[in-house]
Parts: C-alpha cells; structure tokens; sequence
C-alpha cells in the first residue's frame, strides 16, 4: 500500500472514532506515518 494512501485511511478513520484510546492510537499512527512521509520527500528533494 503507498504510504499516502494509508495516510488517506488513517485520516478517514479518524473522523469515525469514538472510542478515545482507539483514537489516541490512530493519531499516533497518522502522525508516524506522515513523518516518514516527510523523511522521503526530504531524501529525494
């Protein structure tokens, strides 16, 4: 799966969590994912 994508997902889940742990744990993801993202975009720029 490319990894914006899974960017993609996590941030619709998001908009449907109502359990708060399991939103801590989405963000946290999300967030992870989104600096690595940055991390690549660094290296190739």
């Amino acid at each position: 799966m490319a990894l914006e994508q899974h960017i993609e997902e996590l941030r619709a889940e998001l908009r449907s969590i109502a359990d708060k742990d399991e939103l801590r744990q989405i963000e946290a993801e999300l967030e992870a994912a989104l600096e690595e993202l940055d991390r690549r975009w660094r290296e190739d720029g």
